[in-house]
């Protein structure tokens, strides 16, 4: 950070279906471009906002957090109110406060919660279309709720991560996979320290094939042991997965 600026950070919402994904992409609409161009048009001047989680084509945020450097002659509440009045209509932020210069949202975050949300029904809904995995085969969420429990703690996660994962280290810590049942919603929520690339939605698929009985436990802890991705289960769609909330 330069002299004479100050660190601001924000809190946002959005929908991610029409955008691909947070990271700025030449000739895509992401979030990341989206508001880094409504900053810069307030502003009159290029910003980089660095964010704390790059969330794939699709997939939502109730809580993403990003943080960038501004002047200081602009106020956090005009910036609030001047921002939600350029962003398009699918992404919002709730909040803007200074913090120190050398915070920054990525390499800050102490941890993440993310919530994928079933849609467990033998008919579709539309009004959850954007925001639901349509799955038609009843599930057992006891079953599904045993092998989420193998996957709580500190393991090795090299077997639920997306091909091209370019990350080094592959072992993280799950605090907390909980699954809940509202009439025909199955809600899972996972917090851990931090993800590998789709590692929230491999689970998430696995847990599904858990749950209609095409893998058994003893298959999700194979999976844990040897780090085979093809013993897992499906990638879930991008659609049901929302960033629910940063840790720092």
């Amino acid at each position: 950070m330069g002299d004479g600026t100050r660190t601001l950070r924000i809190l946002i919402e959005y929908d991610g279906t029409d955008f691909a994904g947070w990271q700025r992409q030449p000739g895509q609409r992401t979030v990341q471009g989206c508001v880094e161009e409504a900053i810069a048009q307030i502003t009159g001047k290029p910003v980089k906002v660095r964010g704390a989680s790059r969330t794939d084509a699709g997939v939502h945020a109730a809580g993403q957090v990003a943080s960038f450097d501004v002047e200081p002659r602009i106020p956090e509440w005009g910036l609030l109110r001047a921002l939600n009045g350029l962003l398009p209509r699918d992404v919002a932020v709730l909040d803007v406060r200074q913090v120190p210069p050398d915070f920054d949202a990525r390499r800050y975050a102490r941890g993440k919660v993310y919530a994928y949300e079933i849609w467990n029904h033998l008919v579709r809904s539309p009004q959850r279309e954007r925001t639901t995995w349509h799955v038609r085969a009843p599930l057992d969420l006891p079953a599904m709720r045993l092998a989420a429990a193998v996957l709580v703690g500190e393991h090795d996660f090299r077997g639920f991560r997306a091909s091209d994962c370019e990350r080094i280290s592959t072992v993280r810590l799950i605090r907390r996979l909980e699954i809940h049942r509202m009439g025909p919603l199955v809600r899972i929520e996972i917090e851990a320290t931090a993800f590998l690339k789709n590692m929230v939605r491999i689970l998430v698929g696995t847990l599904a094939y858990v749950g209609r009985g095409r893998l058994n436990l003893a298959a999700v802890e194979r999976v844990l042991e040897t780090g085979d991705r093809t013993l897992a289960g499906v990638t879930a769609p991008p659609q049901g997965l929302t960033l629910v909330r940063v840790i720092y």
